[in-house]
């Protein structure tokens, strides 16, 4: 083998990924300082693109650069001329073992005028004379031993370790390239023409390395690159991992007695990167033994050491691509060989290791070891890492003649692999499935699965259909699973925006508690404006259903039919199905159902059926709660295909909730185990929180990076919701940034009624900054209709901010006259809520509008508030608003919001309310916060909240100062 490194071609530039600072901390000394290093790496691992990185970015003076010469590496001193014919040197080279005093006097004159770089590539290919040369100079360039400014960097294999002379030099390693670093040159290699499954594919089976990347794309067609046509399988050929390699120890010479091989072998069983070195060793010496009474093998492997380390009594090779090769290389029938004997001399011959290594000695198909290996992997007490099991049970499944127990198997492999976070490999499993005739129930399972894979990451219509194929397949066999997947199209419609669709898939066959179907009982389209006379908060007709419900499971005598306790999944369908015909009296029951039966619940998926209900219900506390225990389920069952998932109904909770930095908290986390798992329609719902997050913090660059993500994704794979969510978190940024017309343009198609409107469940909740941009941009007039929409989705009592945000909006549609007074009720509900944004958004517009009307006090105390409210949601934007309205009502404000320290100790008691001024008092008299409610007659709650803004209005910080300063006035003759 001769490790050399395959030289890049101009597509193959050096990324230095997160070594970067390294790097060129390592570039700076030998600029300024010179020295010598030694760069390694695996063969194809980069050292020819660092090295040339490294010769470009020397500017400070010349370079001289060499790269070894095969062809002449039996001459001696051949490489050491080399070197000197690059520094313009052609005189004699003495043999006497003084050359390398010649290279460094000339070392010496060249670097007297400026500093130097001398780069060495591939100096294991030198002559050993010339090598012994190289080594003793970088030595004392190294010490700079009459030296100075000369650096030097010579490249080796690191499949080998470095030995001789440079042994002793400093060792920079090349790590792989970072996924996103192999996907970036992969984009440049052929023009971002690359499909992004097949790009990923690509990246994964490289493992990092470049030239590997590379050839596996030249090795593909525009087709294939593309995604039309199918990846040829193995995607890494023989002829591609030798290539790269640089050949194959698989001869006798190098590898005698099959040590490599087994190591391969044993690595290819476990997946791990590397082996027990006594079982491999009694493989490979032939015993097959596992008595102890074995003699042991000596410390270090006998053959072939320099491929080999020996870590703590394991094996593994210095350079992964080397193992891959060596395993391609051989023949089948000495790869069967190798496995043959770790099975044989593995100690656990019934174990899934054992039984893997006897199915890949296996010459065909064996039922047998099939389902012995099946039995192994997915037996309660076998202790098997998830992805070993995935891989016995890819072999059970490739061991299987019978066309039915096959797909069956690869079906099983393919939900491992889901559940692992591999979607990609779990859709190639689910085509091998299909590639046989299998029974309906088997062909619905696989269906079932691929709905699931595609609505993570894949287009949501295509999820839609395998659902619906797997409802029909299951329907008579499987009728759980058959409802599983009517659920799972609603899913996949409910993302895709697509109404008509999900209540399709809902109403199939399915009757509701009462027995009759609720389409026959709406009879009609959904139209908010037909149910909004009825419409009844959900929780309030939960609350007015539950007796009901639970006397007829006590066998008291119901109104209507006795029914079967429905499931949860029958609950869940039923509760959705009537939201989506508009009948929230009926969707409360089967909905609360299935948010109680959560709570005792310990399986995630139920947990987070729980979560979505309880925000369909409005109940966000609920969600939130069944939300933290399905993330804690999921991270204790390992199934991290659901953790995306569960963050982001936690995100979405918190969001409702107003809580916007919990809601980026879990976003950002979700964000991250999207992308470890594969799921791209998950992180695009992740980047439209994280979007509306930082448009309340006013970060205008974080809102267009996350918005531009999810509409991305959004409009490849059909993701309606987030890409409304998306467009108006920019156009919330608009608005917070003092541009109503831009964001009334971006939002009017969006909430407006017509085909444009967006995602029929979640339009209503931009129609409070839509109204608010046309009232600020002077038209009012095309916010009228949907406000009335509006409020018929706030009687339904799904979102506990929309009452408040109803008279918000109003207000700013209403007459002078009654403004005033729907703004002071906004108010009054928004105390009845979690939320300083959406309070503060209320406070700012209603001091606007006190400013304009010249009540100048009353407009200074409520963008005061404001302004405190803004700064205590981190919505810095929008504090900034609050605090040029003071300016310009003669305020100068001051503390986080305004740039400006805030001002404790201003006395001045005119800047409080009306109702301020009279709490001030109350306290200031000895009341507590509850006599002061009940004189007042409001809540304790809003006592409380109207407290804290007269602390931060004065600058007080207890009530020990505020009567003190209530006190002062009364003895000045100040107005109370």
């Amino acid at each position: 083998m001769t490790g050399q490194s395959t030289r890049g071609s101009a597509p193959l530039r050096y990324r230095a990924g997160p070594r970067r600072q390294t790097f060129a901390a390592l570039l700076d000394g030998l600029r300024t300082d010179g020295g010598a290093h030694v760069v390694t790496g695996e063969p194809g691992g980069g050292r020819t693109a660092f090295l040339e990185f490294a010769a470009r970015a020397f500017r400070a003076g010349p370079v001289w650069y060499v790269r070894a010469e095969p062809a002449c590496s039996a001459q001696p001193h051949s490489g050491l001329r080399t070197l000197l014919r690059a520094a313009r040197h052609f005189g004699h080279v003495p043999g006497d073992g003084t050359a390398g005093e010649v290279l460094l006097d000339i070392l010496r004159a060249a670097s007297a005028r400026s500093p130097l770089l001398v780069c060495v590539d591939d100096a294991h290919l030198w002559d050993t004379a010339s090598r012994a040369a190289l080594g003793r100079v970088a030595a004392r360039v190294r010490a700079a031993d009459g030296v100075h400014r000369v650096g030097l960097l010579i490249t080796v294999p690191g499949h080998r370790p470095v030995q001789g002379e440079l042994a002793k030099l400093p060792v920079l390693e090349l790590a792989p390239l970072m996924p996103g670093d192999a996907a970036g040159l992969l984009h440049d290699l052929t023009d971002g023409a690359v499909d992004p499954a097949v790009r990923d594919e690509l990246v994964t089976e490289a493992q990092g390395n470049p030239a590997l990347l590379l050839a596996l794309a030249h090795r593909l067609s525009p087709a294939q690159l593309r995604g039309d046509h199918a990846l040829p399988r193995p995607l890494a050929d023989t002829g591609t991992l030798t290539a790269v390699a640089g050949g194959c120890p698989n001869g006798q010479q190098p590898d005698r007695n099959g040590l490599l091989l087994a190591v391969a072998a044993a690595m290819r069983a476990t997946g791990e990167q590397d082996a027990e070195a006594a079982l491999v060793r009694r493989a490979a010496n032939g015993h097959g033994s596992r008595d102890d009474d074995v003699p042991p093998e000596p410390s270090e492997p006998p053959q072939a050491p320099e491929l080999l380390a020996v870590p703590g009594g394991r094996l593994r090779f210095r350079s992964p691509l080397v193992g891959r090769a060596v395993y391609a290389g051989a023949s089948p029938e000495r790869r069967r060989a190798a496995h043959r004997s770790l099975a044989e001399a593995h100690p656990e011959p019934h174990g899934v290791p054992a039984l893997l290594h006897r199915s890949w000695a296996a010459p065909g198909p064996d039922a047998v070891l099939a389902a012995e290996l099946e039995s192994a992997a997915t037996g309660l007490t076998s202790g098997t890492p998830p992805a070993l099991r995935r891989t016995a049970q890819v072999r059970a499944a490739e061991l299987t003649p019978d066309d039915a127990q096959r797909a069956r198997r690869y079906t099983a492999a393919a939900e491992q692999a889901l559940l692992a976070g591999h979607p990609p490999e779990a859709l190639r499993l689910l085509d091998a499935a299909g590639s046989r005739p299998a029974p309906p129930p088997v062909r619905g399972r696989a269906e079932l699965l691929r709905g699931r894979v595609l609505l993570a990451d894949g287009p949501v219509d295509d999820a839609r259909e395998s659902f619906l194929l797997a409802a029909g397949l299951l329907a008579e066999p499987e009728p759980a699973q058959a409802d599983a997947a009517v659920l799972g199209a609603a899913d996949a419609a409910w993302a895709a925006g697509d109404r008509q669709a999900c209540l399709r898939a809902l109403t199939h066959d399915v009757h509701d508690v009462h027995g009759t179907s609720v389409e026959a009982a709406v009879a009609g389209a959904f139209d908010l404006r037909a149910v909004g006379a009825n419409t009844t908060g959900l929780k309030e007709a939960a609350a007015r259903e539950a007796p009901e419900e639970s006397s007829a499971h006590r066998g008291a005598a119901p109104a209507q039919p006795p029914v079967p306790p429905p499931t949860l999944l029958r609950d869940h369908r039923d509760g959705m199905r009537a939201v989506l015909l508009g009948r929230f009296d009926l969707a409360a029951a089967p909905l609360t159902r299935v948010v109680d039966r959560g709570r005792p619940a310990t399986e995630p998926e139920r947990l987070l059926r729980s979560a979505a209900a309880a925000l369909m219900l409005g109940d966000v506390g609920a969600a939130r709660r069944a939300g933290a225990r399905a993330l804690a389920a999921a991270r204790t069952q390992g199934t991290a295909a659901l953790e995306p998932k569960v963050l982001e109904y936690l995100a979405y909770a918190e969001l409702r909730a107003g809580r916007h930095q919990l809601a980026r908290t879990h976003a950002e986390e979700g964000l991250r185990a999207a992308h470890r798992a594969g799921q791209r329609n998950t992180a695009a719902h992740h980047h439209a929180v994280l979007a509306l997050v930082a448009s309340i913090e006013g970060a205008r660059a974080r809102v267009a990076e996350h918005a531009t993500a999810a509409l991305t994704t959004a409009r490849r794979h059909g993701l309606a919701q987030a890409a409304l969510l998306a467009q108006w978190a920019v156009a919330r940024a608009d608005l917070g940034e003092g541009r109503p017309e831009e964001a009334a343009d971006r939002l009017g198609p969006l909430v407006r009624p017509g085909a444009r409107r967006g995602h029929f469940a979640v339009w209503m909740l931009a129609v409070p900054c839509f109204v608010e941009a046309s009232a600020l941009a002077g038209r009012p007039e095309h916010a009228r209709a949907v406000v009335e929409d509006f409020a018929l989705w706030a009687g339904c009592g799904a979102d506990p901010q929309a009452p408040a945000q109803l008279l918000r909006c109003r207000a700013l549609l209403a007459a002078p006259e009654a403004a005033d007074e729907l703004y002071l009720c906004a108010l009054d509900r928004h105390d009845e809520t979690s939320g300083d944004f959406e309070r503060a958004r209320t406070e700012l517009l209603h001091g606007k509008w006190l400013r304009r009307r010249r009540r100048l006090r009353e407009a200074r105390a409520r963008l005061g508030e404001a302004l405190v409210d803004f700064e205590r949601c981190g919505a810095q934007l929008w504090a900034r608003q609050a605090a040029a309205e003071l300016r310009a009502g003669g305020v100068a404000p001051s503390g986080p919001g305004t740039g400006e320290p805030r001002r404790h100790g201003a006395r001045d008691l005119s800047l409080l309310t009306p109702q301020q001024l009279r709490i001030a008092r109350c306290v200031a008299e000895g009341a507590t916060n509850r006599e002061v409610a009940l004189s007042l007659s409001v809540s304790t709650r809003t006592v409380d909240y109207h407290l804290r803004n007269v602390f931060a209005t004065l600058g007080v910080r207890s009530r020990v100062e505020l009567v003190r300063l209530v006190e002062q006035a009364e003895k000045t003759g100040a107005q109370l």
